[in-house]
């Protein structure tokens, strides 16, 4: 089990996200989560996904289900210019947020897609995440329309996940972290057999 580390590399852009989501959670109520818990909760959390970013190809597509307030794409996007990150969620307040971060910090790969995933034209993407949304069983069902063929999907889960909620024809591997205030996590490795 690891602790994620932020990247520094990135530090400067998370600093911008944050001081973001201060300013528009103040106005439009984006997030419940309290402004000591967002760094830890939203980029900390999402940089676990970092050494699964690496194999990746320049010019690769990743989506992000459920991606709310840009989460784990901004991390994604901002760590990984060289791909293309969709940040897809319902929410127009969110997507416009999502919008507007991008914009504020120069990541032009960071596109927010506002839209219900089972209506939009396959994806083709490379990679595939979500981080709090959704059972995996839907999730993968999307990702079975969206992927590119035998690409990875990365689901973040709690410690008490349940592995019975995967059919026979997914293989998949767990990658198990903890963070300082939230704990033990996991994310979840799939692809199709």
């Amino acid at each position: 089990m690891f602790t994620p580390i932020f990247p520094s590399k990135i530090q400067d852009t998370a600093e911008i996200y944050l001081r973001l989501l201060d300013k528009w959670n103040s106005v439009h109520s984006i997030t419940a989560l309290s402004a000591t818990m967002r760094f830890e909760a939203l980029l900390l959390d999402s940089a676990a996904l970092i050494p699964h970013l690496e194999h990746l190809a320049a010019g690769s597509i990743v989506a992000d289900f459920g991606s709310g307030m840009g989460i784990p794409a901004f991390v994604i996007a901002a760590y990984r210019p060289d791909i293309c990150v969709l940040a897809i969620d319902r929410s127009h307040k969110k997507m416009a947020f999502t919008r507007q971060t991008a914009l504020e910090t120069g990541l032009n790969n960071l596109r927010a897609v506002c839209g219900s995933i089972e209506s939009m034209p396959p994806l083709n993407a490379h990679f595939g995440t979500a981080k709090a949304v959704g059972s995996l069983d839907l999730l993968l069902s999307w990702w079975k329309r969206h992927s590119a063929r035998g690409a990875p999907f990365f689901a973040f889960k709690g410690p008490a996940w349940n592995h019975s909620e995967i059919n026979g024809e997914w293989d998949y591997e767990t990658y198990p972290y903890t963070l300082p205030n939230l704990g033990e996590r996991v994310i979840v490795k799939l692809k199709l057999f």
